[in-house]
């Protein structure tokens, strides 16, 4: 029997009542999976926090969940999740030698699942007033490939020789207790700095990004980064996936009872660019908000416009030791 894809995108189901990954009907609202997982929330004394979504609405990260099918979570969920955590736990080496994809399928589903509460927001929403719910072509196609990724969770779907995904990870000098997580839904842009590291990643850029950064990551990479360090490569990378303008395509390849996924290149018929030309003074809005916890302002940041502020690089270009930052951590 061939592998049956499920598209949420075509029909707007994201009621309680079928399994977020599957589709499947549920026996109850009540089969749900926490977003934010427990052992996370747990760590970090999370539940309780407050968490905005996009239409300024306040949740608590234990208030998001996505409907899940019991089966699907104890098979093919848990496995990962803890996978995931005894890594996490652990530290910068045992994440480092996790492999990427995993560490792709666990962002994308908690970026997904946070998608999926948005989306029931927004359409409740507009229900109330009385108004059809809308969203951009763009992103449809955007949020649909990634929920087809996702499903090689449950089904046997196989990426044919490429990585959908940018990955980034650091050593970083954290504050053991702090909780340093950012994400940006519409160009699907996750970072998470906690115990000793901190990683972003870009779920459905094929790469690009990690060439656009190449060199800078080349640098710093081996690296142990001071807080605002990665919070500075972490603006960088939030800019330019904003800045990235095309939509990756793919070839869905059926063959016997498994889907392959096949990339198409990136440039496709246009001739332009991969990003869009770089612009100080907004990447220093970036900057301004990612260096919330150090109080920088944005004059302070692009008082020089051709070379805003850094604590990576020093007017040599040479990379800054962390240690000599003399910054709250």
């Amino acid at each position: 029997m061939s592998v049956q894809i499920y598209h949420p995108f075509s029909s707007f189901n994201f009621s309680n009542s079928k399994c977020f990954l599957s589709g499947e009907q549920l026996n109850s609202e009540e089969e749900k999976i926490q977003v934010f997982p427990q052992w996370l929330m747990s760590m970090y004394g999370l539940e309780d926090k407050p968490f905005k979504l996009l239409d300024e609405s306040i949740a608590t990260y234990k208030d998001l969940k996505a409907p899940c099918s019991a089966v699907i979570n104890e098979v093919h969920l848990e496995p990962l999740e803890k996978k995931i955590a005894d890594a996490f736990n652990t530290g910068y080496e045992a994440v480092k030698s996790l492999d990427e994809t995993s560490i792709f399928l666990w962002a994308g589903k908690l970026l997904y699942g946070i998608l999926f509460n948005e989306l029931q927001s927004g359409i409740k929403l507009q229900h109330t007033q009385g108004e059809e719910f809308n969203i951009s072509q763009s992103l449809i196609h955007k949020f649909s490939h990634l929920h087809l990724m996702l499903q090689s969770l449950i089904k046997p779907i196989s990426f044919e020789d490429f990585r959908p995904f940018s990955l980034f990870l650091f050593r970083v000098d954290n504050n053991k207790t702090e909780f340093g997580y950012r994400d940006e839904i519409n160009t699907l842009t996750f970072a998470l700095r906690i115990n000793d590291f901190g990683l972003v990643i870009c779920l459905q850029d094929n790469g690009a990004n990690e060439m656009y950064h190449r060199d800078i990551f080349e640098k710093t990479k081996s690296e142990t980064l001071h807080p605002i360090q990665f919070e500075e490569f972490s603006g960088r990378v939030f800019y330019s996936n904003y800045l990235f303008n095309r939509l990756p395509e793919y070839n869905i390849l059926p063959v016997a009872d498994e889907i392959y996924i096949e990339s198409m290149p990136l440039r496709g018929m246009s001739s332009k660019p991969l990003f869009d030309n770089w612009v100080n003074k907004t990447y220093g809005q970036v900057l301004e908000s990612f260096w919330k916890n150090w109080g920088f302002s944005l004059f302070e940041i692009i008082k020089d416009p051709e070379k805003p502020m850094s604590f990576l690089f020093d007017d040599k270009g040479d990379t800054i030791n962390a240690a000599t930052i003399e910054l709250p951590r």
